[in-house]
């Protein structure tokens, strides 16, 4: 707002004789428009005992000193006047009524100076004042904004102009307002030290859309063609508006993602990139790109430019979504149970997007998930058959990752139907085929003459295992007559299964065609292999331990490759029941 007043003139006293003094006063600047006219006050006074009849004036230009002949502007003696004043200068006030105002017409720049007073009473009574007017010759209204103007609060703009010229009046209209409002003409107002000015206000609320808007005053004097115009752009203050960001962003693992941010403020913002609370970068400036070289999934996420100044602020955030292959599958749950129990496995990864899961076990989808990052699998009441190897199998678009993982199921023994007892010319085989986890002993017993084979004696009996089966093979040379019963028992921490091993095929018959003789013949061999397996045993047990007593358990036999020599007769005689051996 223009506060504008008139104050007491401001007079310049000079001590003089008898309690009188030389004084004068004039504005100490003024200013007027290039073509038009100014006209400067002027009051003087001097000593009360000087009566002068005439009084007299001369004003200089740019000194006060007539030893230094400066430019006479006006002089009431004599009229002469320097060739630039011819003309332009003129006395507006009575001398004789100490009114010295001056009066200068068709303005040019080269008269811009200061101008000197001196009053002349005659004789020695002359005197040049000190103090003087500086005249300004302008071509451009005075337009005046505030030091500060933000957006949202009114503002006042002010046009104003020298109105000094008593001869033109100047009008002012405002120029690129429309948008701003209607303005206000406060009239002709005088300043401080006597001059006068023509105002114009234009009140508004300013927004950051005028910010650096030219806003303009034009000073027109009615019936001439002289107009000045002046300009101010406006300076306006307001805080950070983000007007440039990345949508959601995508990109695959391993490429270069460029991340902008924008910002429209005045001054000025700060902006900075943040990602959970870390700044990742900052600078003063209209925008900021954010460089991720080679992004990985550690780098997805959601990230936020913060734009802010000294009037507000302003944050948005933008989601990276990182494109990868799954992970390697991991897999967590019970992966060794008994039969009977129930079986959980939890198959998890990684991915973007979610992948499929899938499990298999021998190439049978047994659960799968689309768009998942976990896959449960439940076994209830798990059998045999659901021991073995199983895939965990992650996909998407991008990739593909398996894990191999292994169900162990425990179970009691399982005699296979496949076990059975062969006979070819001399010789015997048992074989003997047991499912079982953990791995079983297997026992060959002859129970028509109280022997145990088992495979701990890798001389009797050969024993192999392919994952859960577990072969056992008892060999017999020297067969000549109808083979034994045997008996194949199987063990584990889980229980026990005993089978009576069946012969297969012709050799089942062999033994009926040969009749009486040749059966006394073969029995008379069992007895001797029956013989040979016991006076083993007593060998072993001097040498490792003490004899089996009478309540002792059946003779372990351990044969992979048992043959009787000698001929059928050596055996006829013998008592089979006494079992004597040599």
């Amino acid at each position: 707002m223009i506060f504008l007043t008139a104050l007491p003139m401001f007079w310049i006293m000079i001590s003089a004789s008898r309690g009188g003094h030389w004084g004068a006063w004039m504005p100490s600047s003024i200013s007027a428009f290039e073509g038009t006219c100014v006209s400067i006050p002027c009051r003087f006074d001097f000593p009360d005992e000087l009566r002068p009849a005439v009084v007299h004036g001369v004003w200089y230009f740019n000194s006060p000193y007539p030893k230094n002949y400066p430019p006479v502007v006006f002089k009431s003696r004599t009229q002469v006047v320097h060739e630039s004043f011819q003309g332009r200068s003129r006395l507006l006030g009575d001398l004789g009524l100490r009114n010295c105002t001056l009066l200068l017409g068709t303005l040019s720049p080269e008269l811009g100076g200061k101008y000197y007073f001196r009053g002349d009473l005659g004789g020695y009574n002359q005197y040049t004042f000190s103090e003087h007017s500086v005249l300004d010759i302008i071509n451009t209204p005075n337009i005046v904004v505030p030091p500060e103007v933000v957006a949202g609060k009114e503002v006042e703009i002010s046009c104003m102009v020298p109105d000094n010229c008593p001869e033109l009046r100047p009008e002012l209209t405002w120029l690129g307002h429309e948008e701003l409002g209607e303005p206000s003409v406060l009239g002709r107002l005088r300043e401080e030290e006597g001059t006068w000015v023509q105002v114009s206000l234009l009140h508004f609320v300013p927004t950051r859309e005028v910010n650096g808007q030219r806003l303009g005053c034009q000073a027109a004097f009615p019936n001439t063609t002289l107009q000045f115009e002046g300009y101010a752009s406006l300076d306006v203050k307001y805080p950070p508006v983000i007007v440039e960001m990345n949508s959601s962003v995508e990109a695959i693992e391993g490429t270069h993602v460029s991340l902008v941010c924008g910002a429209d403020s005045n001054p000025l913002p700060l902006l900075t990139w943040m990602r959970d609370g870390t700044v990742l970068r900052e600078a003063v400036a209209e925008s900021l790109y954010l460089e991720l070289e080679e992004v990985s999934p550690v780098e997805d996420g959601v990230y936020a430019c913060l734009a802010e100044n000294s009037y507000g602020q302003e944050n948005r955030t933008v989601e990276l979504s990182v494109m990868y292959a799954p992970w390697k599958p991991t897999v967590n749950g019970t992966m060794v149970a008994v039969e009977g129990e129930t079986v959980s496995i939890l198959c998890s990864t990684q991915s973007k997007p979610d992948p499929i899961l899938t499990i298999f076990k021998e190439n049978q989808i047994l659960a799968t998930v689309i768009y998942e990052s976990e896959l449960q699998l439940e076994l209830p009441a798990v059998t045999p058959e659901d021991d073995g190897e199983y895939l965990c199998v992650a996909e998407n678009q991008y990739g593909q990752k398996t894990t191999v993982f292994n169900v162990s199921v425990e179970f009691a023994p399982m005699i296979l139907l496949e076990s059975h007892c062969a006979a070819a010319r001399d010789t015997m085989q048992c074989l003997c085929v047991v499912k079982s986890n953990p791995e079983p002993s297997v026992a060959f017993e002859l129970p028509s003459r109280n022997v145990t084979v088992n495979e701990t004696e890798r001389e009797f009996v050969y024993s192999e295992r392919s994952g859960l089966l577990l072969t056992s093979i008892l060999t017999l040379r020297g067969q000549a007559q109808a083979p034994p019963r045997v008996i194949c028992t199987s063990r584990n921490p889980y229980g026990t299964k005993s089978l009576e091993l069946p012969f297969q095929g012709a050799h089942r018959l062999m033994w009926a065609k040969i009749g009486p003789v040749g059966a006394v013949v073969a029995f008379a061999i069992l007895i001797a292999i029956v013989c040979y397996i016991t006076q083993t045993r007593r060998k072993k047990n001097v040498t490792e331990s003490p004899s089996f007593s009478a309540g002792d358990n059946p003779h372990v036999l351990y044969s992979s490759d048992f043959h009787i020599s000698g001929t059928p007769e050596k055996y006829e005689s013998r008592e089979v029941s006494a079992l004597e051996c040599p």
